[in-house]
């Protein structure tokens, strides 16, 4: 509960400050405070969505979503990092006419927004810090880089006080825009992996073979697939030849060896004899293994 109140909280001071930082660089003639605000916007609207699905995100498995709604979380995730990435762009196509053609700017003015903006995005930053699903760290990566894009205003703008080098102001919002276009990527990549389940990236699949075939009753182990649903559950299908009495206690050493490896829900197939080559060699018989190992 704790961080979707703080989503909330920081969704609200996002809103609020975008709305008063748009005027604030229409009145200093700014265009890095201009084109933080819609990013800002644009933050405070991801972060509306987010909330929604974050909260959506931990409701309980049900017969239409039989893995629970996690993956909602990471679809906030998405949205927000595409807002992010749109609203890089937008800003660094605007910085670039600055450059070609300086204006004159407020820099009093600016230093004062630059002040505010650090103050209200670092409380914003500081709520929404404890949280670890992909939505929350994007909101927070969020809170951040405002909280670093108005560091770099304000020294900014202390500068162009004293040296009056306005072609400084759309230098730094490239600057910041860059940063943050940089690190979309990163999460947009993160989520792709996730929708194409793609094999956790702190999960090797041969270590956990070999650690498995360790354990005395297992025989062989084959069909082992392993993904996650949110980037910290991870799930495991995978089929296990023993000729143990007591298959249930060689469930229990694996689910156990799984727990190690970071596994926290296992489906665990058993068969008594070791499996006919043509049944288990893909290149024979490649539509029936298909047909059998749908997990989704």
């Amino acid at each position: 509960m704790k961080t979707e109140k703080n989503i909330l909280v920081a969704f609200i001071l996002n809103l609020g400050f975008s709305i008063f930082e748009f005027f604030g660089g229409l009145f200093t003639n700014s265009v890095a405070i201009l084109s933080d605000s819609i990013h800002d916007m644009g933050d405070a609207l991801s972060i509306g969505i987010s909330f929604f699905l974050e909260k959506k995100s931990k409701k309980k498995p049900d017969n239409r979503y039989t893995y629970g709604y996690t993956r909602y979380s990471v679809l906030g995730g998405l949205i927000t990092t595409v807002i992010l990435m749109v609203g890089s762009i937008l800003v660094i196509y605007n910085a670039i006419g600055r450059i070609i053609n300086p204006v004159a700017v407020d820099y009093q003015g600016m230093m004062l927004f630059a002040i505010i903006g650090i103050i209200t995005n670092f409380v914003a930053a500081y709520l929404t810090k404890e949280g670890d699903s992909i939505n929350q760290k994007s909101v927070n990566l969020h809170m951040l880089e405002d909280v670093l894009g108005w560091v770099v205003v304000l020294v900014g703008a202390i500068i162009m006080n004293y040296t009056d080098i306005s072609i400084i102001d759309p230098i730094m919002s490239i600057g910041v825009a860059t940063f943050i276009l940089i690190n979309t990527f990163k999460n947009l990549k993160e989520i792709l992996d996730l929708f194409l389940e793609k094999t956790p990236h702190d999960i090797n699949i041969d270590d956990i073979k070999n650690h498995l075939l360790e354990i005395d009753e297992v025989e062989d182990i084959h069909h082992i697939h392993v993904w996650s649903i949110d980037g910290y559950n991870n799930y495991a299908t995978m089929h296990i030849v023993s000729k143990s009495n007591d298959i249930k206690k060689v469930k229990n050493d694996i689910r156990e060896e799984l727990k190690e490896h970071g596994i926290c829900h296992a489906i665990l197939e058993t068969e008594d004899e070791a499996c006919s080559e043509t049944e288990c060699n893909p290149e024979f018989n490649d539509d029936a293994i298909h047909h059998h190992h749908h997990h989704h």
